[in-house]
Order: structure tokens, then sequence, then C-alpha cells
């Protein structure tokens, strides 16, 4: 059920909340909104609310109630004992969903992490077993730890341990990241709000088969393909997870290793599902997200796509690409259709276009008898064309970033050597 104001309408927000149950194989046999006119501190709803769901849950025999908003463990703890079921908070539930995705040892130790940050906040004086152990030296002992005390010190020990152990993830993913950056191609990240259509963009641009179904969070640990533009081109296209309104903040900082990936992008793709009616209120929880990893979004290398527009009727489809038209030349987005491949080929000139601005052409002059030269020049720069001449020199030409580029410059430019192509 919903029960807190946010940028989505009501009847989208609990959609939401019922797919988000539903992602989880949970089945739902009752959904609603309840008005709030003020949130209580021992129940978050009304007393008249709790008994009026006392009741669905008995005369349904629900074993789990779903609330989409935050609640504190003391209104998670009186709730369980008025309905007399397990009851999940949007944190809660969106954590179980991430616990299935999880695929990789980096995303089951990131959803580990997050799980015991929220379990730790869990811990209250509950049960009977929480009362004072005895301790201590002596017959008498000191009065000695609680439980509670205990279930908290052995939470932040195993938390210590798998922050270890994800530094130790992020360490290899740079490593993964600075050999691509020596390939070099440049890295294209696609984000979006979950169930956008990213995997299924994803499939259509590499021809890869990647799991897209219409089911939210289908995909979680990044998946990374070479793709090859119609201009020769290649880049790496990452597919991150989805994202959605009001994500855990525990879960943002437990996900930043995955989504460095999208941090340390040439050019970030945002699929948008310009079919739905709240998709402007999604696009803003997308750039919540995206100012917390520390992306503005009118970043040059930001693309906007609006995906889905073969749902759109031929009224609605023309106001759209009307709305499209008035926004600038440089923050336009392009309108696309994942499944048909409508607009794929205008989106493809528009990452060149925009990769054409950050990245420099520098046609070279190599002895052809220089095989370091040229095996530096593969694994530093894209080499995009070779011709030998018959007075035995090398014509090169190759595409790099700009930090690259100095380096191409400082190992091979001798004066008239080599020309900056604009």
């Amino acid at each position: 059920m919903h029960a807190k104001a946010a940028p989505l309408a009501p009847d989208a927000r609990l959609d939401e909340a019922v797919g988000l149950a539903r992602a989880i194989d949970l089945s739902v046999v009752a959904s609603g909104v309840v008005p709030l006119g003020g949130i209580r501190p021992a129940t978050f709803i009304g007393k008249g609310k709790v008994e009026e769901i006392a009741g669905l849950v008995k005369s349904d025999n629900a074993g789990i109630v779903v609330m989409d908003c935050a609640l504190s463990p003391v209104q998670q703890r009186n709730l369980e004992k008025a309905w007399g079921a397990k009851v999940l908070d949007r944190t809660g539930l969106i954590l179980e969903i991430f616990g299935r995705r999880a695929r990789t040892r980096e995303g089951a130790l990131q959803v580990e992490l997050a799980h015991l940050t929220y379990q730790k906040s869990r811990l209250v004086r509950s049960w009977t077993h929480l009362e004072r152990q005895r301790g201590g030296y002596g017959f008498l002992g000191g009065p000695g730890e609680t439980q509670i005390e205990s279930d908290r010190r052995q939470i932040e020990e195993r938390i210590a341990r798998i922050e270890t152990e994800l530094d130790k993830v992020k360490r290899t993913r740079k490593l993964h990241r600075d050999s691509r950056r020596r390939v070099p191609y440049p890295i294209a990240a696609l984000v979006g709000y979950t169930n956008a259509g990213k995997s299924t963009l994803f499939n259509r641009m590499t021809q890869a088969s990647v799991l897209s179904a219409d089911m939210l969070f289908a995909t979680l640990d990044p998946t990374l393909r070479a793709v090859d533009l119609p201009s020769g081109l290649r880049i790496i296209l990452s597919d991150t997870v989805g994202f959605i309104a009001d994500l855990p903040t525990m879960l943002v900082a437990a996900f930043r290793a995955t989504l460095e990936e999208v941090v340390e992008a040439d050019l970030i793709l945002h699929v948008r599902d310009i079919s739905r009616d709240d998709s402007e209120a999604q696009a803003l929880g997308v750039e919540k997200v995206l100012a917390q990893l520390g992306i503005a979004p009118r970043e040059p290398r930001l693309i906007e796509i609006w995906n889905k527009v073969d749902r759109l009727g031929r009224e609605a489809g023309e106001r759209v690409r009307n709305l499209a038209a008035r926004r600038g030349a440089e923050h336009r987005p392009i309108l696309v259709s994942a499944l048909s491949g409508e607009g794929i080929d205008c989106l493809a000139a528009e990452i060149e276009r925009r990769l054409a601005t950050v990245r420099e052409t520098l046609d070279l002059e190599l002895d052809v008898s220089d095989g370091a030269g040229l095996s530096w020049l593969h694994r530093h720069t894209e080499v995009m064309a070779k011709q030998a001449r018959e007075d035995g020199r090398l014509l090169v030409t190759v595409r790099a970033d700009p930090a690259n580029a100095e380096k191409v410059r400082a190992r091979f430019c001798r004066p008239a050597a080599a020309s900056l192509r604009h």
C-alpha cells in the first residue's frame, strides 16, 4: 500500500509497489492507497487503518504486509504485533529483490552490506532474550553486554569484513577499467528507471542476449559488451542496474562500486520510457540518484533517450516529437524504440558526434620498422587507418581521448610529423 507522498502519482506509485512485491514472487491479494493526515510515531498510519488492515490480513490469510514507505524499527514491530504478519517497508522489500538478483560476487557482497546496515538499525528491545547477560570475572561478575550489543558488534565486524572485500573488488574493477582505457575504447553507460527498456536497448545495440523482462530490477549486475558503430568506431556499452524513486540511501552507497561504471563513463545514456504518463517523475528519480553520484542533469556527456515510441498513438507521438524539437540542440533527446529498432541509427550517430567532441584524431608518420611504436599505438589509442608509403614511412591515423592524445604527441610528434584533425 502507498502511504507517503512522492513525485510519482499515488496510483503509479501503488502500481510500482505491487510490481516490486511481485518481483520476489509474492502473490498480491489486496492493495490500496492509504490517505495520511500525519505520521503516527507508533504505527505510521492511524489506529482505524491499522484495525481495518488487520481485518484484511485475517480474512485473506496474508503472511506479509508491504508498506511503501520507510518504517522505524518500533513502527515495524508494532504493526507486526497488530497484524500477526511480517511487515516489510520499501527499503526491506528492495533489499529482498536485490538479494535475489545479485549474481556476481560483487553484487552479493553489496547486497549483504546493505542488508546488514539495514538490520543494524532494526535492533530493538522486543524479545526476552535481549535481557542482560551475565559477564565479567568472578562469581557475581559485571553487567556484561546486552544481546542487542552482542548482535550489533557481530554485525559491525561482518560489515568491516565485507567493506574490506569490496575494497579489493573495487581495486580489481579499477584495473579492468584501466585495461579498457589502454585498449582504449570509449565507454557508454546506460542508466534509467527500472523497466525503462535499458536491457532491450542494450540487446538491440550489441546483438547480445541479456535478460530483459517486464519485471522491476530484472537485471542487477552490470554487463559490458563491445559495439561497432556505423563509422567503424568501437565503444564499450555498459548496462547497469535500474534506478527507482526513493532508492534507499544505503543501497546507493553499497552499490557505489557498480555505479562507478556510470561515474567513469565517457557518455551516459539516460533511457526513459516516454510512453508512461509519469515519465517525467521517473526521470527526476534517476537524476536524483545521478546527482548523488556527482553527475549533473545537463552534463555534456549525458544523452537522453526517449524509448518505447512504438507504444505512442499518432497524436501522442506528434506531441512527444514536438516536445523533443523544442529542446536545445545539445540537450535534445533521441527518440527510439528498442523493440522495433526505430531511431537506433540516429542514436548511433549522436553517440559518434558526442565522442568526436572529446576524442582527438591524429595523423602520424612512423618508420615502417617501428614495430614497438605501432604496438604502443594499438594499446593506447584506437588505430583507424594505416598506409605504407614507398619511401619507407607508415601513415597512421589514430583516435584518442585527451590524456592519451598528449602521450601520443610526446612520443611521436616531431615537428611536422603529426597533425590534429578537427
